[in-house]
């Protein structure tokens, strides 16, 4: 399995197991559970690596053993901590039925006292969330063995000992707190920011660190830990050593605290490279010092980029912060909303060449008081660099719009970038979610820093100053769908006007002898042609900008095979990545119509599941391409769910993939018979339509009690007492039809199960066999083709849409108003005909007499 699979499974499982309990409540320990693993597999495989084998570890891992061959102290120096052998995580496994729930108390108490001196700050207190929560898992010891037990068989098919490793467990880690976000309602906020926000914000701080030896960077918000995870990895793309970032973290609450450093810890990175900090950010900045000595040890924290997400407009208690150094050079946030004291906090740790990414409600772009003083500060001192509107409900358990504002210490220019990205967007459940397009336009145009029409504007200081130094986006960027028009001339007379024409220039641009292939005409025009469609698809400026566009993407699938599948088991993903997304805009540097972001994210949605595919060529080599797996169903056994063996599935070749590809007859063969099955009940259908209710009456033992089915196991002794009795030749004849269409209908059903039982081992035997050649072949429809195809498909697909647009506006005004006045007339001449031959009493004829009136007689 691939971590996108593996995740999956993970989290369908638990999602499961927590029956009751609230998802907010429920990570906690699952996630608390993972990380004892994780520091429980470190420390094995730290002894393995010592020379200690299972017997050694099994005697001597223990705090009783003799000094002199104890590893104790050892383990406590160079891990931080220490974990007896009956304690480690593998041993719960082992034990079976042995297991209790009391071994995990027991665990985590012997954990908390064997944290050494040196990590205490990293270790202490990380497991108090889970071993709290160990009674909500059941009523008693029983059931909570049982809820405990299930938990860690599930976690134990997590990877957790070598680089590859921890990307796995990174990204199970990840995708476990986004799900349980989604789950957790308003408290989601608390702990998570969703991937996408946490990537734009990445995307945009990397950019700025680019050529940095070493970076800090700082979350005083932390929740999870994943935002500033994200900034690290982003930013390592453009480093030598990922060794040399140090990530500062500070969070109020104890058991979102804990989940930082388990993340944290959790991705590989050094421990000295971890700074964490329990508290309140507004109330206790970073005053960084060893409490033993904090008068010489007291170091200010500046950093290279702060990152933050912190909860929109809570309370605060601003008493006495006039002097606090944060906050006199730009004034005190309202005591009702906090957000310019979360972003003033954050600014004032930036070293004079950082940067820093903050999330916040629109509010803060045009609420006046206090908040309008610290804007105008902001603006006047040169500190907002860009604003970045994001689409409504885009946060788990809040549907208010949102920005993100990016600031600096020192800027050369004083304008501000503003950006509406509010439109870009995929609805996903509840939410709507950024696009890897979305992401990626948005960082480009920070840094080309350029307007675009209804999207983005670099508005100059004198504009904010006439403007009050008022930020709302609508201001400067206008992104509102224009209002539909109706030209009165074109309205009463028909005709296109020229002016609409006008909106479709940058097609007649590109297709300079279409409009005129189209339209005739000057001030207001007719069509030419009644087929647009046609008109539009055969057109010599058309044909040849569509084999521009051929041309120029027509080596991509050879170009993406010399880098993916040349060299799977060696290249950098994230770099190769990146590499292929600039080669594929680079493609599109002259070719207008077609919106180079939509290749994007054609090329980022597979590269998903490619990133996965080569994750395991890399760790397994190239062997796992000619690798079948045992496919596990979940199926019920004596009430129980039990995972069982069902057929199996290519570890990275899909059974289908190979099948279309190497077994391609056969599948035809079976494909036919398939859809000759599909045939048959339409057939019984026909057959029971042209029966008389007569004739059903007398074959009532063939079908069953609604008449709408036969019972075919009685067809064949009603046909016999059919011609016994001299009925109907025809009655005959459809019932020996049936039966002959039964019997072809069992005929192909067995073949069917035979064939695609056959056609199931031929697919095995076959991706085990396979050669180079047809190796490199099944990757490149895997991975290439659906990139190559559906960037070609995109010429089709714009010129769809403007034939729609173009069939649209002719339509617009084909009917004109005195077209309808006459069609009204004729309407009400016809209804007034029709009601003179109506008869009824004096009264009634009095009444229609006077509607005919109305309606404007009757024409003699």
């Amino acid at each position: 399995m691939n971590k996108q699979q593996l995740a999956a499974k993970i989290w369908e499982s638990a999602n499961q197991m927590r029956s009751k309990i609230e998802a907010n409540e429920y990570k906690d320990y699952i996630l608390g559970f993972i990380f004892y693993k994780y520091l429980s597999d470190k420390e094995e495989q730290d002894l393995y690596n010592r020379g200690y084998d299972a017997d050694n570890i099994k005697e001597y891992v223990n705090e009783e053993a003799d000094d002199s061959y104890s590893s104790m102290s050892s383990l406590k120096q160079d891990l931080g901590y220490f974990i007896a052998y009956k304690d480690l995580f593998s041993t719960w496994i082992n034990m079976g039925s042995d297991f209790s729930v009391d071994n995990v108390r027991t665990g985590l108490s012997s954990f908390s006292r064997n944290i050494s001196p040196s990590h205490k700050k990293l270790f202490e207190g990380v497991f108090t969330t889970l071993e709290t929560g160990l009674s909500k898992l059941g009523a008693d010891t029983k059931s909570q063995t049982k809820a405990v037990s299930d938990l860690i068989q599930l976690i134990n098919e997590i990877p957790m000992n070598g680089k590859q490793d921890y990307d796995v467990l990174g990204f199970i880690y990840e995708y476990l707190i986004s799900n349980f976000a989604a789950n957790a309602g308003k408290k989601a906020g608390e702990f998570y920011t969703p991937h996408e926000v946490s990537l734009l914000m990445s995307e945009i701080i990397a950019e700025h660190l680019k050529g940095r030896d070493t970076i800090k960077i700082y979350d005083p918000t932390s929740g999870s830990g994943s935002l500033l995870i994200n900034i690290g990895k982003t930013a390592a793309k453009y480093m030598d050593d990922a060794n040399r970032i140090q990530y500062y973290a500070q969070e109020l609450k104890s058991n979102t605290y804990n989940l930082t450093r388990m993340n944290l810890v959790m991705r590989g990175i050094l421990p000295a490279n971890i700074l964490t900090r329990n508290g309140d950010t507004l109330e206790e900045d970073w005053p960084y010092f060893d409490e033993s000595d904090p008068h010489s040890t007291y170091e200010p924290l500046y950093v290279d980029a702060v990152v933050s997400n912190p909860p929109y407009s809570q309370r605060w208690d601003s008493t006495g912060k006039d002097s606090d150094p944060r906050y006199v050079r730009y004034g005190i946030a309202p005591k009702s909303k906090a957000d310019y004291a979360f972003l003033l906090h954050d600014l004032y740790h930036l070293k004079p060449d950082g940067i820093m990414t903050i999330v916040l409600p629109h509010g803060v772009l045009f609420r006046g008081g206090e908040e309008g003083n610290i804007r105008k500060n902001l603006i006047e001192q040169n500190n907002i660099d860009a604003i970045i509107g994001l689409p409504a409900n885009i946060f788990f358990g809040t549907g208010i719009p949102t920005i993100v504002m990016v600031l600096r210490q020192k800027r050369e220019n004083t304008d501000v970038l503003i950006i509406d990205a509010s439109k870009g967007f995929i609805k996903e459940g509840k939410n709507n979610k950024l696009r890897a397009c979305d992401i990626r336009k948005i960082v480009d145009t920070i840094k080309s820093r350029k307007d675009i029409e209804k999207y983005s504007k670099v508005v100059s200081l004198e504009d904010i100053r006439a403007n009050d130094y008022n930020l709302n986006i609508p201001r400067y960027v206008d992104s509102s769908e224009a209002a539909e028009s109706y030209d009165i001339y074109a309205s009463m007379f028909g005709g296109i006007p020229e002016t609409e024409l006008g909106k479709f220039d940058k097609y007649w641009e590109v297709f300079p002898s279409l409009k005129g292939e189209l339209f005739a005409g000057e001030e207001y025009l007719s069509l030419k042609s009644e087929n647009i469609r046609e008109t539009i698809k055969n057109n010599k400026d058309v044909l040849q900008f569509k084999k521009n566009h051929m041309l120029r993407f027509g080596d991509l699938g050879a170009y993406l095979d010399s880098i993916l599948i040349a060299n799977a088991t060696t290249i950098n993903i994230p770099k190769t990545q990146e590499i292929i997304a600039n080669n594929i805009f680079m493609r599109f540097v002259d070719i207008t119509l077609i919106d180079p972001y939509g290749a994007y994210e054609i090329f980022e949605d597979k590269f998903t599941e490619i990133s996965g595919d080569l994750e395991l060529i890399q760790t397994e080599g190239i062997k796992a391409v000619t690798q079948v797996d045992p496919n596990m169903v979940i199926k019920k056994k004596n009430g129980k769910d039990v995972e069982v063996q069902e057929g199996w599935k290519g570890h990275i070749l899909p059974f289908d993939l190979v099948q279309e590809i190497c077994l391609s007859e056969r599948k035809r063969d079976l494909k036919e018979k398939q859809e000759k099955l599909a045939e048959i009940p339409s057939s019984y259908e026909e057959i029971l339509e042209s029966l008389s209710e007569d004739d059903k009456e007398i074959i009532t033992e063939a079908l069953n009690d609604t008449n709408d089915a036969f019972v075919f196991k009685n067809i064949k002794a009603v046909i016999k007492s059919l011609k016994a009795d001299g009925e109907s030749k025809e009655l005959i004849e459809s019932l020996e039809k049936a039966e002959k269409l039964n019997n072809e209908e069992k005929k192909l059903k067995t073949e069917i199960k035979q064939g695609e039982d056959e056609l199931h081992l031929e697919t095995k035997a076959k991706i085990e066999s396979l050669s180079e050649e047809e190796v490199n072949n099944l990757l490149h429809e895997k991975w290439s083709s659906p990139i190559y195809n559906g960037i070609l498909d995109l010429s089709d697909d714009m010129l769809k849409v403007f034939t729609k647009d173009v069939e649209a506006l002719s339509t617009k005004y084909a009917v004109t108003m005195d077209d309808l006045e006459k069609e009204i007339k004729e309407t009400e001449k016809s209804l007034a005909s029709m009601l003179s031959e109506l008869t009824g009493s004096e009264r009634d004829m009095e009444g229609i007499n006077e509607l005919i009136k109305l309606l404007g007689g009757i024409d003699e």
